[in-house]
């Protein structure tokens, strides 16, 4: 059985259809509604590996209980995440990326963030999907404003 999953030996067809950023997005939009569209975009015949994270809206954070989240986000979050993006992609020239961050007043269970990698190989995918998802939390300008489940709101990211 062949072990070989190094990227350098996949046919050029592969190396053509990867170091591609499908789509960055803010958006206020449920993610859920185009989710199933952006997977089709990403994936193509010759991707081995999807890796796909989604950051869901949880019921509590530090101990307190949560009943919503509403995100908000510096005007030029969206070339924020553009730029980070395409930075990833050039560290990641094997695989395809798609993201979206969701804007506005969110309930428990919605989506807020989702990171979708594709590539010929598992290692490549998960690697490319995992520092995507970190380099966007970490770097583009978004804040949350979390309704407790005991009243009153904690703001959370404006450090």
């Amino acid at each position: 059985m062949s072990t070989n999953h190094d990227p350098a030996h996949d046919p050029d067809y592969v190396h053509a259809q990867t170091g591609k950023v499908i789509q960055a997005l803010m958006m206020t939009e449920p993610i859920e509604d185009i989710v199933e569209k952006a997977r089709a975009e990403v994936i193509t015949d010759a991707m081995g590996a999807v890796v796909t994270f989604d950051g869901v809206v949880r019921d509590h954070d530090g101990g307190q209980g949560v009943s919503k989240l509403i995100y908000s986000s510096h005007p030029l979050a969206q070339q924020e995440i553009e730029a980070v993006t395409e930075r990833i992609s050039k560290q990641h020239p094997h695989v395809r990326l798609w993201c979206a961050h969701r804007t506005g007043a969110l309930d428990i269970g919605d989506l807020a963030f989702t990171v979708i990698a594709a590539a010929a190989h598992r290692r490549e995918a998960f690697e490319a999907a995992s520092q995507l998802a970190d380099a966007v939390k970490a770097e583009v300008p978004i804040w949350k404003e979390q309704e407790l489940s005991s009243g009153g709101t904690q703001w959370v990211g404006l450090e």
